[in-house]
């Protein structure tokens, strides 16, 4: 689409004025001309650590005001995503209160209706526990999908509880995912059970170069459609504490920026980026920035796969 510059007029503003909406985009519940729609989901009732990542979607929000605030895109990307698309921001999902049964019932129904009108949807969580009502709305529109997952965790423990570490076991049960083209990237903590999902363990990735981890994610993936799922926790502690479980040992902020560019030509249907807890971070919301950054590559990635 023409670029939009009604719509871009005023991010030229400063970073800590104007609107407090995901790198201000404007705030619509109007799916009808919508390509891509950006959703927060506060909810950590999951969690199996530290709680707290039901503020992230709002902290992500507050830093993205930095990363959306020029209107000639998020650098080192060499556009600005309105030229080509039209992103709204819709706001929170949050009344499910406190009750998990019925967050994944509501979570589900948003994001079906989404998904239903062709519109892309990037959720911002939340524990990572909302990826799995996530899958299951994204799956009954394009059938089981390949998984591209960044975190220190497998999140496939077998049990049948229901957390952030589970759901993933949960989605393989569920039929969910195309397990023949998944693949994990960064994990750093004990789990005997890889349900034939390719892994790229932290040791392995600290000794790679960016491209070829991108390479070895999009030789699994193929053309096959993919949901892509980012836990903050994949970044070393360093780079993100304000998160519920971090796990030393971890990527830098710019290598996890690297590795989301060099993927560009995926087929993702739809993303999330989860487990900001911005309690935890001892000054400057540093994970919060380091989300909105991520979360910009991903939005970026959902364009560029629109275009192909």
């Amino acid at each position: 689409m023409a670029r939009d510059d009604e719509m871009l007029k005023d991010w030229w503003n400063e970073a800590y004025s104007g609107p407090v909406s995901f790198m201000r985009f404007p705030f619509s519940k109007d799916l009808e001309k919508a390509d891509i729609a950006i959703l927060g989901v506060p909810y950590d009732l999951g969690t199996t650590n530290r709680p707290g990542a039901r503020f992230g979607p709002r902290a992500m929000r507050e830093q993205s005001t930095l990363t959306g605030e020029f209107d000639y895109g998020l650098w080192p990307w060499d556009y600005h995503i309105a030229e080509y698309h039209t992103v709204i921001d819709c706001g929170d999902i949050c009344n499910f209160v406190a009750y998990p049964k019925r967050m994944n019932k509501e979570l589900e129904a948003t994001v079906d209706k989404i998904i239903e009108s062709d519109t892309v949807c990037f959720s911002m969580g939340g524990d990572h526990f909302i990826t799995l009502p996530l899958l299951r709305s994204h799956v009954r529109k394009h059938g089981p999908l390949a998984l591209v997952h960044f975190d220190a965790h497998t999140d496939t423990w077998v049990d049948d509880d229901y957390n952030h570490g589970t759901m993933f076991y949960h989605a393989i049960k569920e039929g969910l995912l195309d397990i023949e083209h998944s693949i994990q990237i960064g994990i750093r903590t004990p789990n005997p059970e890889t349900h034939d999902i390719e892994i790229i363990y932290a040791d392995e990735l600290d000794e790679m170069k960016a491209s070829e981890v991108a390479k070895r994610i999009k030789d699994r993936v193929g053309e096959n459609k993919a949901y892509l799922t980012f836990d903050i926790d994949f970044l070393d502690p360093a780079y993100a504490p304000g998160t519920g479980t971090p796990v030393a040992g971890g990527p830098t902020v710019m290598m996890g920026r690297k590795i989301l560019k060099g993927i560009t030509g995926l087929n993702i249907v739809g993303a999330d980026l989860v487990e900001i807890a911005p309690a935890y971070d001892p000054i400057g919301s540093i994970t919060a920035v380091a989300g909105a950054t991520l979360g910009g590559d991903i939005l970026y990635l959902l364009s560029e796969a629109l275009r192909k």
